[in-house]
């Protein structure tokens, strides 16, 4: 009996051990992954970026970069990375935009026609190369290539309980709504498929989203 009980603790123990070691292996994996791309990346798309913020200053003078405030993993903000694509003054116009917003569910602000962009910044969006910055935020550790995007801190203070879960996992460039529609799909939609990500991911998964990217950004739709 004693043997017995013995026996059941020690495979708990093992079972568990086994648990901690796969879930720590698969963070490592994930962290050497998006070092390794993002480097990668960083080095091969150099070009583009140098052309990129020619046109950009060129275009509209200014800071080449949109360096905003976003909420991250455990509700850690960070600076958030952006080719810059809209004019200089923007944030101040964005209030007297706000009964123009055409999201359905009110919490992010979205505008098909939105006159704070730029023109060059219309089709940088359009190709999302305005989002290749980021990679620099996934090489400090901000973020990863796949997960939730990250949200801005007044959208996180309209979140349910529900909604913060997408808190929980380190955010990323990509995710599954982003190859589905991007911003065409209504926000609770979004949180449903963050939900579905995270409950299920793993490194395969993130290597299919990663490259299933690639055809939603070239083809471009739900991207403004």
């Amino acid at each position: 009996m004693l043997l017995g009980k013995k026996r059941s603790k020690f495979h708990i123990q093992l079972k568990m051990s086994l648990w901690e070691w796969t879930v720590g292996f698969a963070k490592f994996l994930k962290f050497f992954i998006d070092g390794g791309i993002s480097l990668v990346m960083l080095v091969v798309l150099s070009p583009i970026f140098v052309i990129t913020g020619l046109i950009i200053y060129i275009t509209d003078p200014g800071p080449l970069f949109y360096i905003a405030p976003r909420v991250g993993l455990d509700g850690k903000t960070f600076g958030f990375i952006k080719f810059r694509s809209m004019f200089v003054n923007a944030d101040k116009m964005k209030d007297a935009l706000i009964e123009e917003n055409e999201s359905a569910d009110g919490v992010i602000f979205k505008m098909k026609n939105d006159p704070r962009v730029t023109k060059i910044g219309r089709i940088i969006r359009r190709f999302s190369i305005d989002e290749l910055p980021q990679l620099i935020n996934v090489l400090k550790g901000d973020m990863s290539l796949v997960g939730p995007r990250p949200p801005l801190p007044r959208e996180v203070q309209e979140y349910t309980l529900e909604d913060r879960k997408r808190l929980h996992v380190k955010p990323g460039i990509t995710c599954l709504w982003q190859i589905k529609g991007r911003s065409e799909i209504p926000f609770q939609q979004q949180v449903q498929l963050d939900m579905q990500y995270i409950r299920s991911q793993n490194v395969w998964q993130d290597l299919l989203i990663l490259l299933k990217t690639i055809p939603a950004v070239i083809g471009g739709k739900g991207a403004y």
